[in-house]
């Protein structure tokens, strides 16, 4: 199921926020790092409703995504 693309934004706008202050980061690199994430590519095509889970999640999520290529 495809979510409003409005819809999507506010979500991001909520999600980035949060995202880097769980791994302590400014607004911008988080931003940066969200749009070539593969969270953003699986909440833009709507894979598996993920846009439908707490930001909190995805959040964590990013988190996990960004330890794992900082580690790489």
């Amino acid at each position: 199921m495809k979510a409003n693309r409005t819809l999507l934004q506010m979500k991001y706008a909520r999600i980035i926020p949060l995202f880097a202050e769980k791994v302590g980061i400014n607004i911008r690199q988080a931003l940066d790092f969200f749009y070539h994430s593969m969270e953003y590519q699986l909440l833009r095509e709507g894979v598996s409703d993920l846009h439908c889970m707490d930001e909190d999640y995805i959040a964590e999520d990013l988190a996990d995504e960004w330890r794992e290529k900082k580690m790489e």
